[in-house]
């Protein structure tokens, strides 16, 4: 298995993408600090992952607060004795009409989605440099983050601010022999895509369900996503496969978007 004894953390894996990435790292052998603000969510995946032979544990994070990132990755430290990966999964994202866009909403998803990587990345970096073996940074951005869209401004924005984060990550890191890569989903089957599409049917006033099926067709491979094809394509950057591989943001999409 070739994440065998590394320490992984992947925030937001207490559900949807987070969910399968945490399973997929443990399949490969990592053990897997699910971290998530549903601390009940983070422990029922680590005990997903345990009945299938893996080692996890449940962890609560806020990544918007750093006392509350520092005190996972010192809960890892401690319990693990190191971190050899981190998976920056943790986000939010709400569908607003351009003038209706709200300071507030403005501030919440740069604060998960933006401030959590950088307070996420920032203390694990620390604690791999302190090892001195290197380490995996693995963003999640988003075919969103590679384009405007009317009703989705500020999301796009947080994702774009996300792609931009990991090039300058991977520059700064990179002679601690840490990578830092993004991989950018497209239309994935996850809950947090159900209330996607509860809102885009709300402002486009259509059926629930019909935006979900309407950008499904627009999907080159002709299904809709699944986190286990996101979480592959994070498993391989986490891996020794991915050593000179660096400052990259992987469209998996399905081929939704060329770029």
């Amino acid at each position: 298995m070739r994440l065998q004894d590394k320490v992984a953390i992947v925030t937001g894996g207490g559900s949807g993408i987070g969910r399968g990435i945490s399973l997929r790292l443990a399949a490969d052998g990592a053990t897997v600090v699910v971290a998530d603000l549903d601390l009940d969510a983070a422990d029922r995946v680590a005990a997903e992952i345990a009945d299938l032979s893996g080692r996890a544990t449940g962890v609560q994070v806020d990544v918007r607060k750093q006392d509350s990132v520092q005190a996972m990755v010192d809960a890892t430290v401690d319990t693990y004795d190191g971190i050899d990966i981190l998976v920056n999964n943790a986000g939010v994202g709400k569908i607003i009409p351009f003038f209706e866009t709200t300071e507030a909403d403005w501030d919440f998803m740069f604060d998960v989605n933006c401030k959590g990587v950088l307070f996420c990345s920032q203390a694990v970096a620390k604690v791999m440099i302190e090892q001195g073996r290197g380490g995996k940074i693995v963003n999640l951005a988003s075919q969103a983050g590679r384009r405007g869209e009317a009703l989705v401004l500020a999301y796009c924005a947080s994702k774009a601010c996300v792609i931009s984060m990991t090039q300058s990550m991977a520059l700064a890191l990179a002679e601690h022999k840490i990578n830092v890569n993004a991989v950018a989903p497209g239309i994935v089957d996850t809950p947090f895509w159900e209330e996607v599409d509860r809102q885009f049917a709300t402002l486009l006033n259509m059926e629930i369900g019909e935006p979900k099926r309407t950008f499904t067709q627009s999907i080159p491979l002709g299904r809709i996503e699944q986190p286990e094809d996101v979480a592959g394509a994070v498993a391989f950057l986490a891996s020794s496969d991915a050593d000179y591989i660096t400052q990259q943001c992987l469209n998996v999409d399905g081929g939704n978007w060329p770029s």
